[in-house]
């Protein structure tokens, strides 16, 4: 029995979702989360069968911000704990808290560099003059906030699960780069490292740094990532 820790960075789970399964509310995408986890315990793909244990499942993530900022588009203050983002945000992370076998891995945001960012194809018609400035809408601005110590939790528990011998191995859910050192001390130690970035482009020399590469849902067509495209059935959770 292969005893199997499931890490996930919540913020990139919820960003892939919303492209393969579509939006929810913040319960139902606990849930979904959830079931997509343990798909990675029966969904072998062309690997060997294995009987899999769920040691745990880790959601690395920060709690909504309740800041006042300025939009620069309509020159007025929001506050965000009146947004929708703030309640659907507290509604996900109070539902994974009841999820059997979730533990929720709380980083924090970095509210001092908190503001909107013009959304980069705006960007790019203003700079080809396809768009001036007076027509710019509230929708080509998006919320930035920067989260801090989420990397640095997912770290530190990749290298305690795999110090401890508590499991045998890992599954990460992320797109970035920056658990490769982590990655690397798991392996060394004996662990099982497996990569699910959801179909997420990587860089192609991650692969001499984990164990293999999964992801537990059908490969969507090349053009899922416009928000316009329909999301076929065989992806929905």
């Amino acid at each position: 029995m292969i005893r199997t820790a499931i890490l996930v960075d919540s913020a990139f789970y919820q960003k892939r979702a919303n492209i393969l399964f579509g939006q929810k509310t913040g319960q139902e995408r606990a849930s979904e989360l959830c079931e997509y986890c343990m798909r990675h315990l029966s969904d072998f793909g062309n690997e060997t069968w294995e009987q899999k244990y769920l040691y745990r499942i880790f959601v690395y993530d920060c709690p909504p911000s309740d800041k006042t900022i300025m939009h620069p588009l309509t020159q007025q203050s929001v506050w965000l704990k009146r947004t929708d983002l703030y309640t659907w945000t507290n509604s996900f992370h109070e539902a994974l808290t009841h999820k059997r076998k979730v533990a929720l891995r709380m980083g924090e945001l970095l509210e001092s560099t908190a503001g909107y960012v013009m959304n980069a194809d705006a960007v790019k018609r203003l700079c080809r003059g396809e768009m001036q400035v007076p027509n710019l809408k509230e929708s080509d601005f998006h919320l930035d906030i920067q989260q801090k110590g989420v990397d640095m939790r997912i770290g530190l528990d990749i290298a305690s699960l795999a110090y401890k011998r508590l499991v045998d191995q890992i599954v990460l859910i992320a797109g970035d780069s920056d658990f490769v050192p982590a990655a690397k001390h798991a392996r060394r130690e004996g662990i099982d490292f497996i990569l699910d970035p959801m179909w997420h482009t990587i860089k192609p020399s991650l692969n001499e740094h984990i164990d293999g590469l999964h992801s537990c849902v059908q490969k969507p067509p090349h053009n899922l990532d416009d928000p316009l495209c329909v999301i076929p059935h065989s992806t929905e959770i």
